[in-house]
């Protein structure tokens, strides 16, 4: 095999590692969060959702910056630098007492985030040929399934530890020192304003960004109010799990079938449209559910546009 054809297949094999790892340690401690502050320390679940918001505003916000930032040093120190942020703030996490505490330990994980995901997504363009591409996100997308329901399943054990076994972030790090080659993603180095503007310039990715930030939104829902319905409703927050593996039934079983039956009849715009109009369509009787069963076909429902969108 030439060198250049190893070096992509080794490439491949190890994102697909790291982002099994990075989905399941996500998995583990951020659909939880809801529980373990809400319903053990008892604050409002509006400060919980603002440490959520934070963080999601953080990492998608300024993933611009990140990328460039990456552009310029590479991508090995700035994935490693992340994930250390990241576990820094699982360690804040695990002692938070105070809201503030809580607040600056998304922060620390959104910012983490900013650093190691653009230039992990760049990886892939890098490493994986375009006919090739399709088939590998497809692979992403069933590790985040799976990687959500066995997360899922290990957050609601570690539940009992209060946290504080679960900086696996760390862990991450190591193996991207000492497995990730140092590859560069960028060979010219164009000022940030530059590519900015060309996105400002763009008004239908514009469109399409602003039609996203309702799909991001409602994706938030799962990680704040979801679990604390379900721990509610169920009386523990072991049946958490169930609502993880329904997500993992549906990807894996659904996803493809209904991309390619879809792409066949409907335009793209149309797909994610009807995806996100059945999101919001489930989530509209969850505040009125008084059982576990209709709670989960709902969940069900808002997965399914999600497969969709």
């Amino acid at each position: 095999m030439p060198l250049m054809s190893q070096a992509r297949s080794l490439g491949k094999y190890f994102l697909l590692l790291d982002n099994m790892l990075v989905v399941l340690v996500f998995f583990v401690v951020f659909p939880l969060i809801s529980i373990r502050f809400v319903d053990d320390l008892g604050w409002a679940a509006l400060l919980v959702g603002i440490a959520l918001g934070l963080r999601q505003f953080i990492q998608q916000g300024l993933g611009v910056f990140g990328g460039a930032i990456a552009d310029r040093f590479g991508a090995k120190p700035m994935i490693i630098t992340g994930m250390l942020l990241r576990a820094a703030g699982f360690v804040f996490m695990a002692i938070a007492t105070e809201p503030w505490l809580l607040w600056l330990s998304c922060a620390l994980s959104g910012l983490g985030g900013t650093l190691f995901d653009p230039p992990r997504t760049a990886l892939v363009v890098k490493l994986v040929r375009p006919q090739e591409r399709g088939r590998f996100y497809s692979l992403l997308m069933m590790q985040d399934s799976a990687g959500a329901v066995i997360g899922a399943l290990i957050g609601s054990w570690l539940l009992q530890y209060d946290f504080t076994v679960e900086c696996w972030f760390v862990l991450a790090a190591a193996l991207n020192a000492w497995l990730l080659p140092a590859y560069r993603i960028s060979t010219v180095r164009a000022p940030i304003s530059e590519g900015l503007l060309r996105v400002i310039r763009d008004r239908r990715f514009l469109i399409y960004v602003l039609t996203l930030t309702g799909y991001y939104m409602l994706g938030v829902q799962v990680l704040l109010m979801l679990p604390i319905m379900v721990n509610e409703i169920a009386g523990t927050p072991s049946a958490v799990k169930w609502m993880y593996a329904i997500e993992a039934t549906l990807s894996l079983s659904l996803l493809y079938p209904i991309a390619r039956w879809s792409e066949k009849r409907f335009r793209l715009e149309q797909r994610l449209m009807a995806g996100l109009f059945i999101m919001t369509l489930s989530l509209f009787p969850i505040g009125m559910t008084t059982t576990l069963p209709t709670l989960l076909m709902l969940i069900s429902l808002f997965y399914m546009g999600s497969i969709i969108a």
